[in-house]
């Protein structure tokens, strides 16, 4: 059952005299994810537009926040004789498994002093509001501690402040990045628990129980479901109904050197 829009407020550190657009991406490996996503934050900062992308991943990947150690952690043979791809996030955080999950991006024009915190919360309250939109009861994040740095730990080891819960454990992780005028947020929602698989390319430590979208609905929601859910909570949240941009549009093409980056031995294991 979708949410009522009347249940979320405006919120100000969203963009929402700007055009919204929404991107619903076919699976793709890890360096085309990364660099689409990339470039949409620099087709944002180009045009003022705000986009939001949904999408999946094929093969299976694992992916490494911008600056956490890997090289010499995680062992690249073992992942690639499983049959996983392994990409760098350009965002910070820890690694997580990309394959019974559901990916969401949110590209935006960033003026110089945004408060990316601010900006972070609102981001995380659209996500809120996607996901009561497909009848989930998520909630932030208040954990007590303070986050642990960017480590062998997989990122659903614990839920950081302000990140999104259910019943008191984690069901999504998201990381921020600015660059220059352009913002980046994305995020991964599990659809089922297979982060433990995690373990076996790393001397990390295990993952404890994490919430899933199959625990919380009964059911595995679809990517298409997820996109109309977000189409829901830009409409309730920022007041404009976002436009469709189709897969193939020039809008929507990694550029070219993004492309080859993500691809670079070089930067999946610079440190």
């Amino acid at each position: 059952m979708r949410a009522s829009p009347a249940c979320f407020r405006r919120v100000s550190a969203l963009p929402g005299a700007v055009r919204w657009r929404l991107l619903e991406s076919p699976p793709a490996d890890g360096a085309t994810n990364m660099a689409i996503d990339h470039s949409l934050a620099r087709h944002a900062a180009a045009s003022g537009e705000a986009i939001v992308r949904v999408y999946a991943w094929a093969p299976a990947t694992i992916s490494f926040g911008r600056n956490q150690r890997a090289a010499g952690r995680y062992d690249a043979e073992a992942i690639r004789q499983a049959g996983l791809g392994v990409v760098r996030r350009p965002t910070g955080g820890r690694s997580i498994l990309h394959d019974r999950e559901l990916t969401y991006a949110v590209a935006m024009p960033a003026a110089p002093g945004t408060d990316l915190r601010g900006t972070y919360d609102a981001v995380t309250g659209l996500l809120l509001a996607a996901l009561a939109s497909l009848g989930v009861a998520a909630e932030r994040a208040m954990p007590a501690g303070r986050a642990r740095a960017p480590g062998p730990m997989p990122c659903f080891a614990e839920p950081a402040a302000g990140e999104v819960s259910w019943q008191g454990r984690k069901l999504a992780g998201s990381a921020q990045w600015q660059e220059g005028a352009a913002l980046l947020q994305h995020g991964s929602v599990l659809v089922d628990d297979d982060q433990a698989r995690l373990a076996a390319f790393t001397a990390g430590d295990a993952t404890p129980a994490v919430a899933t979208l199959r625990e919380a609905l009964g059911r595995a929601p679809s990517l298409a479901e997820f996109a109309a859910a977000w189409a829901d909570a830009v409409h309730a949240v920022v007041g404009a109904r976002p436009a469709r941009l189709a897969p193939d549009d020039p809008d929507a093409q990694p550029h070219p050197p993004l492309l080859r980056l993500y691809l670079d031995g070089a930067w999946t294991w610079r440190r």
